[in-house]
This record gives C-alpha cells, sequence and structure tokens, in this order.
C-alpha cells in the first residue's frame, strides 16, 4: 500500500487484529477503488482515535473451577448457565447496558455466566474436550439443581457435549456449529492452510495467539471486514460508539491454549469428529440426538462465521434473519432472539 499518509501509523493501539492482514485484505478488496480504500482507512483512524468505555462490568463468581468461574447476573428460577465461546471475551453478551442479552434474561430468568479465564502456556495441553470435563463440568455440579444451557457460537457445540456428560434440563443454541462438515471445502481449505502456517509459531509459544484465530473468522468474510470500516468513515456518533465497542470486543481476548486450537483446527474443522460422531467427552460419544431433553437451536440465516448447514439439526429450529453477531447485539436482536429466546426458557421452566 503506497499512501503516504495512511492514518494507520498515527495510532496503532487501536487496530484491527492482526493489522498485517487487515492490510493485505484492504489492498486486495479495494484495488480498483482508491476512493474506497481511502474511506476505510478514514474509518479505522475514527475507530483508532475514539473514545473508550473502560468501565468494569464483571460480576461476582458464585462458583469456579481452576482458572473458570461462573458469573452471577441475579434473576429468580431455574438457574441458567449462559456458555460463551472460548475465542474472544464473553463481553458481546453483556456489551453496553442498551444491548445486554445477559442483563435482559436476568429480567427474567436466573442467569449465571461461564467467565474461562485467561489460560497460560502452562496449560497448553487442555484442549476444548477438558474444558468441558475439567472446568464446565464441575462448576455445574456445584449448583445444587439440573441447570438450562444455553451457548454461543463453540460455546454451544461445549454445552452439547456437558449435557451428553451430566444431568441439564435444557440446552439452547445459539449460532452454535456442530457439523463442522457444513462448511464449505474452500472455507475448510482456507482454515487448513492458516493453521498448517501458523501452527509451528503456536507450538513454540505454547499458546494460539488471537491473531490467528481473529484472521480466521476475516478469511470467512473479508468483503464485510474492510465494508464495515468503510462505512464508518460517515458514521453519526452514536454508532460510532457501538462500533468501538463491539470491534475492541472482537480484537480482544485471550490466547487460547495449544491443545484447544489444536483441536478445533484438526479435530473439528478438519476432521468433524462432533459431527461425525467421533468426539468423546468424559468417556462417551456425544450424540445430541440422545440427549432426551428440550433443544432450541437459534440458527443465524446470514451466518458467514457458523453458515446453517453446520447447525446440528436436532430439537427445535429457529431461523435468525441477523448474522452471527447481530443477532446478539443489532437493531433488531431483541425481536428476533431475545425473546423468542425468553419465551423458549419460559417454556421449559414451566415443564418442572
Amino acid at each position: 500500500m503506497t499512501d503516504a499518509v495512511s492514518p494507520i501509523h498515527a495510532a496503532p493501539q487501536h487496530a484491527p487484529r492482526p493489522l498485517p492482514l487487515f492490510l493485505h485484505m484492504l489492498r486486495s478488496e479495494t484495488a480498483q477503488s482508491p476512493e474506497r480504500r481511502q474511506a476505510a482507512l478514514a474509518g479505522l483512524s475514527r475507530y483508532q482515535s475514539a473514545p473508550r468505555d473502560d468501565a468494569d462490568r464483571t460480576r461476582r463468581a458464585c462458583a469456579a473451577a481452576g482458572r473458570a468461574s461462573l458469573r452471577d447476573y441475579g434473576g429468580s428460577g431455574p438457574v441458567v448457565v449462559v456458555v460463551p465461546s472460548l475465542i474472544n471475551p464473553p463481553r458481546v453478551l453483556d456489551l453496553t447496558p442498551e444491548t445486554s442479552l445477559l442483563q435482559w434474561l436476568a429480567a427474567r430468568h436466573r442467569v449465571l455466566l461461564v467467565d474461562w479465564g485467561e489460560s497460560t502456556p502452562a496449560e497448553r495441553d487442555e484442549d476444548v474436550t477438558a474444558h468441558v470435563e475439567r472446568l464446565l463440568l464441575p462448576m455445574l455440579a456445584s449448583l445444587g439443581e439440573p441447570a438450562i444451557l444455553i451457548g454461543y457460537c463453540l460455546g454451544g457445540t461445549m454445552a452439547l457435549a456437558a449435557a451428553q456428560a451430566a444431568g441439564v434440563r435444557a440446552v439452547g443454541l445459539i449460532a452454535a456449529p456442530w457439523h463442522y462438515g457444513g462448511y464449505s471445502a474452500a472455507a475448510r481449505a482456507d482454515i487448513a492452510a492458516l493453521w498448517e502456517g501458523a501452527r509451528p509459531t503456536c507450538e513454540a509459544l505454547g499458546y494460539v495467539p488471537m491473531e490467528v484465530l481473529q484472521a480466521g473468522f476475516w478469511k470467512l468474510d473479508p468483503a464485510r471486514t474492510v465494508a464495515k470500516f468503510e462505512a464508518l468513515a460517515t458514521a453519526d456518533d452514536d454508532a460510532l460508539a457501538r462500533f468501538v465497542a463491539l470491534e475492541d470486543w472482537a480484537n480482544g481476548g485471550a490466547p487460547l491454549t495449544l491443545a484447544a486450537g489444536r483441536q478445533m483446527f484438526e479435530g473439528f474443522f478438519a476432521a468433524d469428529d462432533p459431527g461425525s460422531g467421533r468426539w468423546q467427552v468424559a468417556g462417551r460419544n456425544v450424540d445430541p440426538a440422545t440427549l432426551g431433553i428440550p433443544i432450541a437451536d437459534f440458527v443465524s440465516t446470514a451466518d458467514r462465521i457458523v453458515p446453517a448447514d453446520t447447525a446440528v439439526g436436532v430439537g427445535e429450529r429457529h431461523g435468525v434473519g441477523a448474522g452471527h453477531v447481530g443477532m446478539i447485539v443489532g437493531s433488531r436482536a431483541r425481536e428476533l432472539l431475545w425473546e423468542p429466546l425468553a419465551h423458549w426458557l419460559t417454556t421449559v421452566a414451566a415443564a418442572r
């Protein structure tokens, strides 16, 4: 890129991770349009220099296992445990007071959030399975009653595994992949190539940096990644504040343990162990069709990160006309996801 006054060099403290890949995508996506490139750079400059809300909204822990804990959002009724992905922090579920699925649900149900904590290189051998067995299952056991699980993204995959190994009342899934063979051949090839290139460095570090995972997401939809910064160039201040909160979340997060990254790239994306019935948790194969409990799957119809074809295909299926993140914090999230999810939870709770 030859833009002499590129704002990327002005404020690198707030920039997409990894920045070199973003620049490569920007060059590729705007090769025929210098105007679009300049707009995207202007949007990036606004993002970098925007003020941040640094308020700490962490809730108290009511249970713990190792580095993981259950954060208490209050409420009443049967316990609902929300299981976020291991990738990116769970803050998207409580992004701002106006866009907090957790706070909204807690006004209607008893809500706890799984906080996975931050891993260290010493935990390099703790894969996704171990996160379920050593962290999630002990916390569920400590509750003294079967919980209703709500899993978002990879957290939904893990919630189904936990339900196979522990007594839970029901499982709600939000944009949760299960049949990884449902990703396109091109997407799986890109993800495999990304891991092949990153694996030696990850093995040397003992963990998978967030930059590697972010690169995988971007490869699924590079045009959208560039377009959102392009649109930010002319967005109003309210839209800018929303963008900053969301983009800071997307660019944040602790590294993933080496074993968890390897299992995701090799066992899930490449081998489709969950979808093919080969994934074992607590000594048994995970088969959602045999759980015998209510399952509701809220499937985005416009999701590039978790396409509809990857859904588990068991239980109630609810189509959601919003993207992977928009269904959680978008302008129509309450109508499209929050309210149907709350209605399903009320129905499950009433069936005690």
